[in-house]
């Protein structure tokens, strides 16, 4: 027995060891101690301050700071600064993190938070995910949101923020779908970059991620993905380009492997396609832990910084370059980057001061509650049953478990920390006041719901997802809680929660449902039994009130579907996680309905409101362009209700006519825009050629072709509703 205990004592006491032999920093002794005293630098303390550098100007101060430094310094920049103790049960909300703090060249630590819904630090403000404000499609709001985060970011010392996510829904059971945008590349980049426009307005390093090809969590770090060099090109990284173009400091590497290379490691990806062909001025950082694994051949790809420690960097590479395994111009170019970018918005004067008010102001948790509102989706409203009227609803019966429960999303990474959540049910008691009396149900049992269901004049039955179905795959504790989320298991809601809506709506034929998830869930078996349906996603610490406010017509509804709502799994894509290599192709989404003919339960750009929009007149301010010109699409837009709105115009172009296979037509501009009732608008969108151009992989060049392109122009994707005409691009 004794010996037994001894053995597992030891087993403990080895595996401990190894543990802090793995997790400790990797690093090379801080060059302080070995630079000759004396020697005179140029230190990041020496640019000057308070006004925004050029391009030139940063480069060039960025390369003296360079100049005066060892190369052990320059290795230094290359690793995240955390240690064993700093991750180890760490909780997001605890530490951020941390890298490049180099006293010598007067460099303090660059201090990093995840959160594309928020900052992962404190208390701030959550905002609803990525995917609910998507279905807002509006660009300024989305803007907003990045300068308001920021901004709690810099209040608690933070100058880098990990977001937004770009990567592409290519099928909802993707654990991190929330994270995004949708499954639209023009759509996913335009708020992709909105959000970076905001967030480096407050000085603050934005960070695109995943790049690239990164749409599963079980096999994230190991699986091979696999796509043509066309797919690539125009339906996996166009959304990346578009951030680039907008500014982004820097590009995060996915886990996953593509075309047999590791992202962080895949020369094509980072210098031939990112710095090479996109011009990217910025830096690439790794994912955190498990983000590299061959430290030379990532140096070599171009991978810049490694996080959250030296792993494969650190004293590995020193050693590298000193065996001529890496060249030395390689670590002058990763430091250069960082450098630069950090000269570039630590330098610049700041719009305003970050205070600690500023975490969770009252201006931010409005902001919330809009973004709330804007990104309901009504799905649904047949009668119309909506909105509920104060007056005659005497009596509201809310049903489900997650009417009271604070449904804020993934608990991983993403995870922000409110102080106060408004659930539905909170929402709707503090709208109704006590003019309505609000009874509320868990639906554990349906008898009992039917029965309260019966008795209400009005019932709202929320349904859906959490995190414990969908999320951030983490198959280790990292954090305090036990929830790893990872891919949704299925399409539709489980059976309880279709069992219930079928109960009650049978009981009440004035039945409501909220859809709570991250993204498409099929509706199919219970969509004709009620009369109205609405998606909320995860809708943030205001979701609650925005929804009541919806319901009663205090907020006319104006979201629009970022993905398509399909009516089975057979209108999707296969997903597989769990092979080690997987094939992605050129169709997903409301392309490949559209091939296949294929009707969805609701389609891409889908939202009703309630109101009614006229679309007519649709005209091009030219018929013919070159290839290197624009047209501009004009609609005239009518509010034919009585009821003011916010509508989405939407713009597509279709390649029907294209010797290539290409879909029937792809997104290429939208606008949202304010209409009061019997009140019209023209709504002009503008199209370049270049964004009807293919991919040739043969000639490795974009293409545009000389031929007819239609213009469809309508509320949604639905060919029905699109007006269209021509416009010819000839030579």
């Amino acid at each position: 027995m004794l010996a037994a205990i001894a053995l597992l004592a030891a087993s403990v006491l080895a595996l401990a060891a190894l543990l802090v032999w793995w997790a400790y920093p990797k690093r090379p002794v801080d060059s302080v101690w070995v630079r000759p005293a004396g020697l005179a630098v140029f230190k990041f303390t020496d640019v000057p301050r308070g006004r925004v550098l050029a391009p030139e100007e940063a480069d060039a101060y960025a390369r003296r700071v360079l100049a005066g430094m060892t190369l052990e310094q320059k290795v230094l920049q290359m690793s995240g600064d955390t240690w064993l103790w700093d991750f180890t049960g760490q909780r997001l909300i605890g530490r951020p993190w941390r890298s490049g703090r180099d006293r010598r060249a007067g460099l303090p630590a660059l201090v990093h938070s995840d959160g594309p819904r928020g900052v992962g630090l404190g208390s701030s403000t959550c905002f609803p995910v990525p995917m609910a404000r998507a279905a807002s499609w509006d660009r300024g709001l989305e803007r907003r949101i990045g300068e308001a985060a920021a901004a709690e970011l810099r209040a608690h010392g933070g100058r880098m923020w990990l977001a937004p996510t770009v990567n592409l829904l290519r099928h909802p059971l993707w654990g991190r779908a929330q994270e995004t945008y949708g499954e639209d590349p023009f759509l996913v980049g335009e708020m992709g970059a909105a959000l970076v426009e905001g967030a480096q307005g407050q000085n603050v390093l934005a960070t695109v991620k995943h790049y690239a090809l990164n749409s599963i969590e079980r096999t994230r770090a190991t699986v091979d993905v696999r796509a043509d060099e066309r797919a690539l090109r125009e339906v996996y990284l166009p959304h990346f380009r578009r951030v680039v173009e907008a500014g982004v400091a820097v590009v995060m590497s996915a886990y996953n492997r593509v075309g047999g290379d590791h992202c962080s490691e895949s020369r094509h990806l980072l210098r031939e396609i990112l710095k090479d062909e996109w011009g990217f001025r910025g830096f690439v950082v790794s994912d955190w832990f498990f983000g590299v694994h061959d430290g030379v051949k990532a140096a070599e790809a171009g991978l810049d910084l490694e996080m959250p420690m030296a792993r494969v960097f650190g004293r590995k590479l020193l050693a590298a370059v000193r065996r001529g395994e890496v060249k030395a111009e390689v670590v002058d170019e990763a430091a250069l980057r960082i450098l630069r970018r950090r000269i570039e918005m630590e330098t610049r004067p700041d719009p305003r001061a970050y205070g600690p008010d500023l975490i969770r102001s009252p201006d931010h948790v409005r902001l919330a509650g809009e973004a709330a509102e804007k990104g309901l989706v009504l799905l649904k409203n047949e009668g119309p049953l909506l909105p509920l009227s104060r007056d005659t609803t005497k009596t509201l019966a809310v049903i489900g478990a997650l009417a009271a429960a604070e449904n804020l999303g993934d608990r991983g990474s993403s995870r922000v920390y409110p102080k106060d959540v408004v659930t539905p049910l909170a929402g709707l008691r503090a709208f109704l006041g006590g003019q309505t009396r609000v009874v509320h149900d868990d639906g554990a049992d349906p008898a009992r719901a039917r029965s309260v269901a019966a008795g209400a004049d009005a019932v709202v039955v929320v349904a859906g997802f959490t995190s414990r179905d969908e999320g951030e795959y983490l198959p280790f504790a990292l954090f305090d809680e036990t929830e790893t989320g990872g891919d949704r298991a299925q399409l539709a809601l489980e059976d309880p929660d279709r069992a219930l809506i079928l109960a009650v709506g049978d009981a009440n034929p004035r039945t409501i449902v909220v859809l709570e998830g991250g993204a498409a869930i099929t509706v199919e078996d219970w969509k004709d039994r009620v009369p109205a349906i609405l998606m909320a996603f995860y809708p943030g610490e205001q979701g609650g009130a925005a929804l009541a406010r919806l319901l009663f017509g205090a907020v006319n509804p104006s979201g629009k579907l970022p993905f398509t709502v399909p009516r089975d799994g057979g209108q999707l894509p296969s997903f597989d996680n769990v092979s080690p290599s997987v094939e992605y192709g050129y169709y997903h989404g409301y392309t490949l309905l559209e091939k296949r003919g294929q009707e969805p339960a609701f389609p891409f750009g889908h939202g009703l409101s309630y109101t009614r929009y006229v679309y007519e007149n649709l005209a091009l301010d030219a018929t013919a362009i070159g290839e290197d010109g624009e047209v501009r699409a004009s609609v005239d837009v009518t509010n034919a209700g009585t009821r003011p709105g916010e509508e989405v115009v939407q713009l597509y172009v279709g390649f029907g006519r294209s010797r290539v296979d290409r879909p029937r037509k792809r997104l290429r501009g939208f606008e949202r825009v304010a209409l009061g009732p019997g009140e019209t608008r023209r709504v002009t969108i503008p199209v370049k050629a270049k964004d009807l151009a293919y991919y040739d992989p043969v000639a490795r060049k974009w293409v545009v072709e000389r031929m007819e392109y239609d213009v469809l122009v309508g509320p949604s994707s639905r060919p029905s509703e699109l007006l269209v005409v021509v416009v010819t691009v000839v030579d």
